[in-house]
C-alpha cells in the first residue's frame, strides 16, 4: 500500500512538471505573444514564479519518491537472498530525471531570477532574453521529460 501511494505521488509530481511544461509552451507562449512587451512579460514572469514554486514541490516529490521506490524493491530483493538488477529503464529514468532537475535549478534559480531583476529595473530587452532562455531550457527539459515518460511505460515502472 505504501509503495503504491507513494508510486502515486511519484506520477502526479510528473504529470504536473511535464504537463505544466507542455502547457507553458504550447498553449500560454502562443497565447500572449499578442500582447504588448511589458504586459507579456510581467504576465509570464506571474505565471512562472506561480509555476516554479509547484514544480520545486514536484521535483521534490519526484526524486524522493523514485529513490525510496529503488530502495525499496532493492531491500525487497535482498531480504529474499537474491540481489538487484535494476533494469536499464530505470537507470536511464534516474539518470534523466536526476539531469531535468539541475536543469530546471538552472532555470529556477538563475535564469528566472535574471528575468525577475530585469523587469525590475525596467530593462525589458533583459528580460525579453531571460524569457527566452527560460523557453529554451523548458523545451529541453520537456523533451526529457518526454523521454522519461516513454521509458516508463516501455520498461513497465
Amino acid at each position: 500500500m505504501l509503495y503504491a501511494t507513494l508510486k502515486l505521488l511519484h506520477v502526479g509530481a510528473i504529470v504536473v512538471w511535464v504537463g505544466g511544461m507542455a502547457f507553458a509552451h504550447f498553449f500560454l507562449r502562443p497565447a500572449v505573444a499578442a500582447l504588448e512587451p511589458p504586459q507579456r512579460l510581467a504576465l509570464m514572469h506571474d505565471v512562472l514564479g506561480r509555476f516554479f514554486a509547484a514544480v520545486l514541490v514536484a521535483v521534490v516529490l519526484a526524486v524522493a519518491t523514485g529513490l525510496w521506490m529503488i530502495g525499496d524493491v532493492h531491500q525487497r530483493v535482498a531480504a529474499s537472498g537474491g540481489q538487484l538488477v535494476m533494469p536499464w529503464t530505470w537507470t536511464a529514468m534516474t539518470a534523466l530525471g536526476l539531469l531535468m532537475t539541475a536543469i530546471f535549478g538552472h532555470i529556477r534559480f538563475a535564469l528566472f531570477k535574471r528575468l525577475r531583476r530585469a523587469l525590475a529595473g525596467g530593462q525589458l530587452p533583459a528580460a525579453a532574453a531571460a524569457l527566452t532562455q527560460i523557453r529554451q531550457w523548458v523545451v529541453v527539459n520537456l523533451v526529457l521529460g518526454t523521454v522519461v515518460i516513454g521509458l516508463a511505460v516501455a520498461g513497465g515502472a
